[in-house]
């Protein structure tokens, strides 16, 4: 009985993993091509430090997504470490 229930846990820390990758990925991709390709017209529209908000996505805005992506992760890993009994 144990070992089901330990593959059960197994198995729920590791679809937790996967859903946060998945999510933070999608995060990436729109923030990165959604907003530094696709919406560029639409959001240099607005300026932000002087320059188009589309042109600042794409060479500064993603940069900074993604170093806040890097934090949270590295937050919600240990969180749903830590709801699963996983230990380092």
């Amino acid at each position: 009985m144990q070992e089901n229930s330990s593959a059960d846990e197994g198995r729920a820390y590791w679809q937790a993993t996967i859903r946060l990758t998945i999510g933070l990925l999608v995060i990436w991709f729109a923030v990165s091509f959604g907003a530094g390709i696709l919406l560029r017209d639409v959001l240099d529209q607005w300026s932000l430090g002087g320059a188009p908000l589309g042109f600042w996505f794409a060479q500064q805005g993603a940069i900074y997504v993604f170093v806040v992506l890097i934090f949270f992760y590295c937050w919600a890993m240990r969180r749903i470490e830590k709801e699963h009994g996983v230990r380092a």
